[in-house]
């Protein structure tokens, strides 16, 4: 990571957050030959919602080789969903090969973004002080702040309440009662990762998710040199990818009925993995929907 550069105040694009999305903004402008750009980021390194969420098991539900830049392949990653540390590791790699740190200002928290008419610039507020540009980027991730639920009586809770995206690693849940609130993402993640070691957990949820074969697997070293050493077979995996879960984003869109399929792999899968018929059929949006 590089130290913060002492200006500019005024420049002709600034991009807020440091993800992929910030970082490939940054990335983006520089290779098109813009040199007047800044990067505000709040945190202390690029990463954004990698850099933020380390609860256990934390890992992308999207395959290693498409959530990764087309212009920056990883012919190295070791498993086809990666997990957390290694997906930060490849944005932090991407930032100092393409040289944009320097365009970087850390410890950077935004809060303000204002248009003023008479100057035709945008002014912007920040831990920092005020900022001036011609175009502002916004790359902020919803998925850095923490959404807790509304819950009666949650603020009355003597015990330890952290969200996934503010995991608390000083405090250990070994042997202990855990609710897990909500069935998402993350929770599909975290949750197998506490049961290993906590006495009792309780998952609640509200809408009951399609639960499907994961097929995550190591890379074996032939694919590893497969990715590395054969012409033209990394994209051709990535492109094979993108085209199926374009067609699953289009089935979800405007044709349900083609995820038929899905819904019959779905059934016999959760017949596998949860045998009691009374605990399937305890949640009525379940049974509803598989």
């Amino acid at each position: 990571m590089s130290a913060n550069p002492p200006g500019p105040r005024n420049v002709g694009i600034l991009i807020i957050g440091a993800g992929f999305s910030g970082l490939g903004a940054a990335i983006t402008l520089q290779k098109d030959g813009y040199t007047d750009f800044l990067v505000l980021e709040r945190g202390d390194d690029v990463g954004g919602t990698w850099r933020v969420n380390t609860y256990p098991g934390a890992a992308c539900d999207v395959p290693s080789h498409l959530y990764s830049y087309s212009f920056a392949p990883n012919r190295t990653w070791t498993r086809s969903y990666s997990k957390q540390p290694e997906i930060e590791a490849y944005i932090q790699q991407v930032a100092r090969r393409h040289r944009v740190l320097d365009r970087h200002r850390f410890g950077c928290e935004v809060d303000e973004v204002r248009w003023n008419a008479q100057e035709a610039r945008w002014h912007v507020s920040t831990s920092a002080g005020v900022f001036t540009a011609n175009f502002v980027v916004s790359a902020v991730g919803p998925l850095t702040e923490p959404a807790l639920p509304d819950i009666d009586g949650l603020d009355e809770f003597e015990g330890e309440i952290f969200h996934t995206a503010r995991w608390n690693h000083d405090f250990d849940l070994t042997g202990k009662r855990v609710a897990v609130i909500g069935t998402g993402a993350s929770a599909i993640q975290v949750v197998p990762e506490l049961a290993k070691t906590v006495r009792q957990l309780d998952v609640y949820q509200r809408t009951a998710p399609w639960v499907l074969p994961r097929l995550d697997r190591d890379y074996t070293a032939a694919d590893r040199l497969a990715f590395a050493h054969v012409p033209g077979y990394q994209r051709l995996v990535r492109c094979a990818m993108y085209l199926s879960k374009e067609l699953i984003g289009f089935a979800l869109t405007y044709a349900p009925k083609m995820l038929v399929p899905v819904q019959k792999l779905a059934k016999p899968h959760r017949a596998r993995d949860c045998r009691s018929p009374a605990a399937r059929q305890s949640h009525p949006a379940l049974a509803d929907r598989l």
